[in-house]
């Protein structure tokens, strides 16, 4: 075969599969833009209807269809269920998530990936600083008409369990599926953390630490900070690759 035949045979082959990835590389960071912003919007319309009452009806109506009929201060359900529900929000608690992040970040130091192990590190620690922002800013009362399932002690709104193990489980099913080639192994991973993530939420409502809205604002913040670090990572990844 001639140089020139192989040239052509390289041209019309390997440029192909190089740039239509490439050209989707390009459009997935406007997508995450679009995403990101429209969650932020319709977050911060949430939110001012949420702080003005219009869905605390509702708030309420869900946490005592969650107790006991005639006594609020006992979940539905039987002791053991109630105990489960206690380890599932676990997962979401400051040392479980941080444990996480520093074993995984360990993990890509050792594996010669310090600048994923940073980007993991910086992404989770801005995330985190955002929520607890928005929880002095909005100065949420937690729920007072259920006794509480476990000890609480910050504002209420949004949820921070859900916020943080929303951004922490997401970041970490983004990062190992972006470097998976099997898609149904991609969506296992990342069907198994949004899974996590939306029982630590639902169990925060189940122990009567927070009203609905609050865990629903920390799905939306958690969801739009991942989306705006998919972004950046995006952004930051060669063109082409799954690196």
């Amino acid at each position: 075969m001639t140089r020139d035949s192989q040239n052509k045979r390289d041209a019309g082959t390997g440029t192909r599969g190089v740039s239509s990835p490439a050209r989707r590389f390009e459009l997935k960071p406007l997508v995450a833009v679009a995403a990101a912003g429209a969650a932020i919007l319709a977050f911060m319309l949430y939110a001012g209807a949420v702080m003005d009452g219009e869905l605390h009806a509702l708030d309420e109506w869900i946490l005592r269809a969650l107790r006991e009929p005639g006594n609020l201060a006992e979940p539905i359900g039987p002791k053991w269920f109630e105990e489960a529900v206690r380890d599932i929000t676990a997962l979401g608690s400051t040392i479980v998530l941080t444990l996480a992040v520093i074993v995984v970040s360990v993990y890509l130091w050792i594996a010669n990936a310090p600048a994923k192990a940073a980007f993991l590190i910086v992404a989770v620690t801005l995330g985190s600083m955002l929520n607890r922002l928005l929880k002095i800013g909005y100065a949420r009362p937690r729920p007072d008409i259920v006794a509480h399932g476990t000890f609480v002690s910050s504002e209420s709104f949004p949820s921070g369990h859900t916020t943080n193990s929303t951004i922490v489980y997401l970041m970490l099913g983004m990062m190992l599926a972006r470097v998976e080639a099997s898609y149904p192994v991609k969506l296992f991973i990342f069907g198994v953390c949004v899974a996590i993530s939306l029982m630590v939420g639902l169990s925060r409502i189940y122990l009567g630490v927070h009203w609905p809205t609050d865990v629903l604002a920390g799905w939306a913040v958690g969801a739009a900070w991942v989306l705006v670090c998919w972004y950046v990572l995006l952004r930051m990844q060669p063109a082409g690759t799954r690196e």
